[in-house]
Parts: C-alpha cells; sequence; structure tokens
C-alpha cells in the first residue's frame, strides 16, 4: 500500500470521514479479516465485517472504511452504492476505488490478469515466481479473485511494485468486466473455458462471453494470452484490437510444448518452442493439466522481456505455493496422500483422476469423489460422467461422499463397478474411519471435491495419520 491520508482515501472513494483525523496516515495493508489489522493499516468492514470493525482498530488499523458510521471508531464511510456487477456492502465498492486510485498512481507496474474455469491459482503462483526473476511481484495469497479479494491484492502494490498478478473470478456476466474497471490489465491470460459454475452460467457459450471480457478490457498496446487448445478461447481474438498470443500443444499455437511425457511421479517435462527458440521446462507440479498453464506463464515472461532461457529455468524450479492442489503427501506407513480438493468442476476431476494412475504406477488406488457444485441442471449428468471415467481410469477402490455425490457411484456401478470396489457414505467422518481402516501399505489416495463439500479437511486429517505415525516411530 503506498502511503495516503485518510483525507486522500475519503476522496478517492468519494467518502467522508467520521470521527477520524484527516490527516491520518495508513502506511500498512488494507485488510478484511481483523485479526490481520496491524498499527498502520486499513480495515474494510464487509457485511458482517462491521461487527469486527472494534477490534481491528483495537489491532492498530488507523480507521475503518465502512458502509455505514460506526461510532466510537474512526472511518471512512463509503457512499452507497449498487456494486457494479453484483450487489455487494458500499464498502467493498468503494474498496475497488481505492485500488484503481492507487493503481493510478503506480504507472510503472504491469497489471498480469489471469481467468479461466479452472487452473487460475497455480497460474498465478506461477507468475509470481517466473515474474519475480525480472522485478518485485504482487500476486494473490490463496484464491482472491471477487470484488473484495482482488482489490485487496491491488493494494499490496507500491513504489517497487513491477508486475502485479490478479487472478480475476466470475459468476456471471460483467463481473470480470467490473474487476478490469478497477485494475485495467496490460496482460489478459486466459486458460480455459470449462463447466465450473455452469449452473450460474447456463452454458459453456456463456461463460466464453464472460471470460471474454478479460481481453476485451486491453487497450491496443496490450497482450492477450490465449489456449490454442481451447477453441472458445482462441477465438477470442476477435473480441480484442491487442497483440494475442496463442499456446497450447496445437500446431496453432506459437508458444507451445512439444515432446510432453511424466515421470513416475506424475510430473511434466516438455520442450517449449516459442519464437525466441525452444528451451526444456521440468515442472515440479504434479499432473499434466499444468503444461498448459506453464505456457501461459511461458509467454507472460516473454511479452515482458525475459529471456526464454530465465523462463524456462524458473518455471522449472517453482514449487505449489496454495494448499489443497495435487498436494501430494508420502505418509510414513507407504501410503500416499493427493489432496486436490480445494475446487472442482468436471474438468478438473477429470485432469485428478488421469493423474491418478500415473501415481499409482500399479499400486492400490482410491479415488475418493465429493460433489461437484454449482452445476445446475447438468449435476447429476456430470457426476455420473466421474463415475464411469473413474472406472476406465482403473481406480481400485471408489468412495464417494455425500449424498450430491451420489450420482457418482450411480455412474461407477453403470461402467461395471460393484462390491466393495465401490462404496458410498454419508460425509467425510464416516469415509476417514473407513480409510483409517482399510488403507494399507502402497496405497495412493486421491482426494477431491468442490471446496464447500469440505473434503480438503478430510485430506488434512489423513496427512495427520501420517504425523501421528511418525510422531509415534
Amino acid at each position: 500500500m503506498i502511503g495516503m491520508t485518510l483525507a486522500q482515501i475519503a476522496e478517492a472513494v468519494g467518502g467522508e470521514l467520521y470521527e477520524a483525523a484527516a490527516d491520518a496516515m495508513v502506511t500498512r495493508p488494507v485488510v478484511a479479516d481483523s485479526r490481520a489489522a496491524e498499527p498502520g493499516g486499513l480495515f474494510v468492514a464487509d457485511g458482517a465485517g462491521h461487527d469486527f470493525a472494534a477490534d481491528a482498530v483495537g489491532r492498530g488499523a488507523v480507521a475503518v472504511l465502512a458502509s455505514r458510521p460506526l461510532p466510537g471508531l474512526p472511518c471512512v464511510v463509503a457512499p452507497a452504492a449498487e456494486g457494479g456487477a453484483r450487489r455487494v456492502d458500499a464498502s467493498v465498492v468503494a474498496l475497488g476505488r481505492l485500488a484503481h486510485a492507487v493503481l493510478e498512481r503506480l504507472t510503472d507496474v504491469t497489471v498480469v490478469a489471469v481467468t479461466g474455469s479452472q487452473g487460475k491459482t497455480t497460474t498465478k503462483d506461477l507468475l509470481a515466481q517466473v515474474l519475480s526473476a525480472a522485478g518485485e511481484t504482487v500476486a494473490p495469497k490463496g484464491s482472491l479473485n471477487d470484488e473484495l479479494g482482488m482489490p485487496l491484492t491491488a493494494l499490496r502494490a507500491d513504489e517497487q511494485t513491477r508486475f502485479l498478478v490478479l487472478e480475476m473470478g466470475a459468476k456471471g456476466l460483467g463481473h470480470i468486466r467490473y474487476l478490469t474497471e478497477i485494475a485495467r490489465p496490460d496482460i489478459s491470460v486466459v486458460l480455459n473455458v470449462g463447466l465450473a459454475h455452469l449452473g450460474g452460467f447456463g452454458g459453456k457459450e456463456v461463460t466464453a462471453r464472460a471470460k471474454g471480457e478479460l481481453v476485451e478490457a486491453l487497450l491496443d498496446d496490450g497482450v492477450a494470452v490465449l489456449n490454442a487448445d481451447d477453441p472458445l478461447v482462441a477465438a477470442m481474438v476477435t473480441r480484442t484490437t491487442a497483440r494475442t498470443v496463442l499456446v497450447g500443444e496445437s500446431a496453432a499455437a506459437t508458444v507451445r510444448a512439444e515432446k510432453v511425457r511424466l515421470d513416475g511421479a506424475g510430473r511434466a517435462t516438455f520442450e517449449l518452442v516459442t519464437p525466441d527458440g525452444t528451451a526444456e521446462v521440468a515442472l515440479g507440479l504434479v499432473g499434466r493439466h499444468h503444461v498448459a498453464n506453464a505456457l501461459s506463464v511461458a509467454a507472460v515472461g516473454l511479452a515482458v522481456g525475459m529471456d526464454l532461457a530465465t523462463v524456462a529455468g524458473r518455471l522449472s524450479s517453482a514449487v505449489a505455493l496454495s494448499r489443497w492442489r495435487m498436494e501430494v503427501t508420502e505418509r510414513p506407513d507407504g501410503v500416499t496422500i493427493v489432496n486436490d480438493a480445494y475446487n472442482a468442476n468436471p474438468d478438473s476431476m477429470r485432469a485428478a483422476l488421469e493423474t491418478l494412475p500415473v501415481l499409482a504406477r500399479g499400486r492400490r488406488s482410491w479415488a475418493v469423489l465429493g460433489e461437484m457444485l454449482e452445476l445446475g441442471e447438468a449435476s447429476a449428468e456430470e457426476h455420473e460422467g466421474i463415475g464411469r471415467l473413474a472406472v476406465r481410469q482403473g481406480v481400485s477402490r471408489l468412495l464417494v461422499v455425500g449424498e450430491g455425490a451420489r450420482a457418482i457411484e450411480r455412474g461407477a456401478r453403470s461402467e461395471g463397478l460393484s462390491g466393495e470396489e465401490s462404496v458410498f457414505v454419508p460425509d467425510a467422518d464416516h469415509a476417514l474411519a473407513l480409510l483409517e481402516r482399510e488403507l494399507r501399505a502402497g496405497d495412493v489416495v486421491l482426494v477431491k471435491s468442490s471446496r464447500d463439500a469440505g473434503l480438503r479437511h478430510l485430506g488434512d486429517a489423513l496427512r495427520q495419520e501420517a504425523r501421528t505415525v511418525e510422531g509415534g516411530a
């Protein structure tokens, strides 16, 4: 956060000061969690967050960016607002205005924005590790990609920042457009158009319209990095006058992967082919699907002037930064846990299930699968399809968790999986109890579901079993 007085902040957001000193300086981060507030910072109160404003001020926050006056607390009170594409608190709209005002002052920052139905968080993590070789880089912590999280990330930029990486998500038309009005991208990356949030969008074509808002925001001197292997993404070249770079494994891609191969741990090695030459990349991330993410990152690195050798080297040394995304734990008792349960949709489920046999290498494999949320009327059909795919991928045991995922078992049984090979349990506690009884040395366990289905905590519990075993040895 660049230093600003409360008077300057109030002017930027169109708000009014309440019980606050106009010359008080905000020099530390803007946060939405009162527990993260620190002296010199600003606390933004989102909805119920107003109840925690006193705690934030008690921890040293200079003031509260609030939707209403809070007696006894220094506040910048935001003006009433509708909130762009979605109805959000006036304080969150004001937060976006503040982020926009700060970025207007930081003229040397290159804004790199990423969207896609899956892979956004891993891609922004890779971008942070690659671009930091060329200059000070700010990127989201975790998965902050909405009207609250994205401005919070943008406000971490200051005069030393050269690259600002932003993740932009959407659940409907206009959502990304609103975010780009806060932070106009210099480089827009569209990874894919899949079935995530299908219930909200209503179809992949509508999803493509929403994701394409990211390239529409580019000025003529911008760069659009588009997935040549996804027809809906490749077609976005017509939606911008900026320079476009196609990435992928098809011949149409100018930044592409050739000779892709996986090692025994499911990590991809490939030849990175670019207009600047070729280089070998050996990813440290588990899963072939990360090749597509890496290609987009390579294109961004080259677009900002990095040399090919540095880009390839940084990609090869990159590690997973965000939790619950193909997170592999080798337990001391010989069991391998793959916790990929931060989020799930049919495309990411398929990617995970296709990686499982590579990791198992003939050992007994478990697919512990929970519900994929926000699929609307397609939910039953898509869950059944995942059950059939699990059988075709040769899983030894399928454990379906939760009523919302029951159609997975139905699909698996229609494909011929039966008896003890396929089991349904009502919740994660029952799943953990079953796994504790039946896991044995050499087993490989994939845990996968949408975040709110809660299986990431099951994956953590299985990792805890590893610590218990280790501690008792």
